[in-house]
């Protein structure tokens, strides 16, 4: 029997290194046989796999914390697309298809207070317990968080206002990024405790920066698209977070198998999906013409700025979250919990705070992947499902689990798909993803860097 297993190893070990040798010399012949639409293709592979790549990022960061499949990130980054395109549907084509409707708004506002009340729960609760009543805290959480929902309900009824609107949003997350940043800073450099006059500086300086921030949107009407990226992709997370607070965590300590969650989460998709044909009709849309649309000619190959905005994006997005997990306490908690989720529990770690945090982290990467392929093609229904399975693809083709991992198989997934439909139509490119995942499923299951 170990002989007989050791020669089928070793006949799948000769028939993969002859088909990447196949694969290699396919590639150099048509390198060498039109340089010029080579390097087209190549460019035209970075620019798709830099989406695959921020998918990817976002199920991966997911997945090797709870280590389930959830299927909400192909809803994640159609909801992406449609939010830019619900919010700036008053600029395609003369608004020809504008559309804003109130219960849509309503819906997301109260997922909005909902999370809004959980998470001031959780975050002051326990602090403020001794000096307030229980009544009392729950009206102030209560009150807060309608005020939140309501002040979602506004940005969204008033999309054409983002620019004032979101003026508020601006300053305090400003001042909140300057806060948070100094502090850190001050902590790694100077000293763990940073005296009183610090976080007043701190508080002042965030503040005046917040409000500068403020007034040079405010003054910028153009900047209504990228301010619609930012709400679309809050949502996006939002919903994330809801649903794993609200469902996900009732689900997990019910189901005996991952299998329950990908049905569940699978429902999820499809559910989402209907919702964007019942809302938008089943008909590509348009988004609004970002900056970088014209193609520049560089070497014989036509290359637009946006799209090497899209590979700038997914490469920050890749180093920002290694950072995150590697230098920060936050990331020691989220590669502890992956390890072993009822270990970090008993030692103190708030899993469901920080498995919620993953969550909405991922989402967003996702969001950002489904609006930047949005404007690089029409949206559609379906193309969360499509972006949810090159995604996945191109984390098994890096390594399923591992940040690099999936940086990488997004941009040699882009690449492959590119060179394989050299001589083929557009519409193979699907076929030579999944041959693509049946060939590394065959030979390299674990994918080029393995999870350690």
């Amino acid at each position: 029997m170990t002989d007989a297993r050791s020669y089928i190893s070793n006949r799948g070990n000769v028939l993969a290194i002859v088909l990447v040798t196949l694969v290699v010399a396919y590639i150099g012949w048509k390198i060498t046989e039109s340089p010029d639409q080579a390097l087209q293709f190549a460019f035209n592979g970075m620019s798709v796999g830099a989406v695959y790549a921020l998918v990817a990022l976002g199920f991966t960061i997911v997945y090797s914390t709870v280590w389930f499949f959830d299927m909400y990130y192909g809803a994640a980054a159609a909801l992406g697309a449609y939010g830019v395109f619900y919010l700036r549907s008053s600029e395609t084509l003369g608004g020809l298809y504008e559309v804003n409707n109130p219960v849509v708004n309503g819906v997301f506002s109260l997922i909005v207070v909902g999370v809004a009340f959980w998470a001031l729960h959780t975050a002051l609760y326990y602090r403020l317990r001794t000096r307030f009543s229980d009544r009392a805290l729950r009206i102030g959480f209560g009150v807060s968080a309608l005020i939140a929902g309501a002040y979602v309900d506004v940005v969204l009824t008033r999309p054409e206002e983002l620019h004032v609107t979101l003026i508020p949003a601006v300053l305090a997350v400003t001042a909140t990024v300057v806060f948070l940043a100094g502090r850190y800073a001050y902590a790694n450099l100077i000293s763990s405790r940073e005296p009183m006059v610090f976080n007043v500086i701190l508080v002042v300086i965030g503040v005046a920066l917040g409000a500068f921030s403020a007034f040079l949107i405010a003054d910028s009407p153009g900047s209504k698209l990228y301010l619609s990226w930012a709400v679309s992709c809050f949502l996006a997370g939002t919903v994330s977070l809801a649903l794993y607070r609200g469902l996900y965590v009732f689900m997990r300590e019910r189901a005996r198998s991952p299998l329950v969650m990908l049905v569940a989460t699978l429902g999820i998709l499809l559910a989402f999906s209907a919702l964007i044909v019942i809302v938008f009709e089943p008909t590509p849309r348009p988004l609004p013409e970002p900056f970088g649309g014209s193609a520049h000619e560089i070497a014989g190959a036509n290359i637009k700025t946006l799209n090497l905005f899209t590979i700038g994006v997914a490469v920050a997005g890749f180093l920002g979250l290694l950072w995150l997990l590697k230098k920060t306490t936050f990331g020691r908690t989220v590669r502890a919990i992956g390890d072993d989720e009822e270990v970090a529990k008993v030692v103190g770690i708030n899993t469901t705070v920080i498995i919620a945090t993953v969550f909405f982290i991922g989402a967003v990467f996702a969001a950002l992947g489904g609006l930047l392929s949005g404007h690089d093609t029409a949206i559609q229904p379906r193309m969360g499902l499509l972006l949810l399975l090159k995604g996945w693809i191109a984390s098994v083709v890096g390594g399923i689990g591992n940040l690099q991992g999936a940086i990488l198989g997004g941009f040699l997934l882009g690449m492959l798909e590119q060179f394989g439909i050299w001589d083929l139509a557009g519409e193979w490119r699907d076929v030579v993803s999944f041959v693509v995942l049946i060939l590394f499923l065959s030979f390299w299951p674990a994918g080029i860097l393995p999870r350690k």
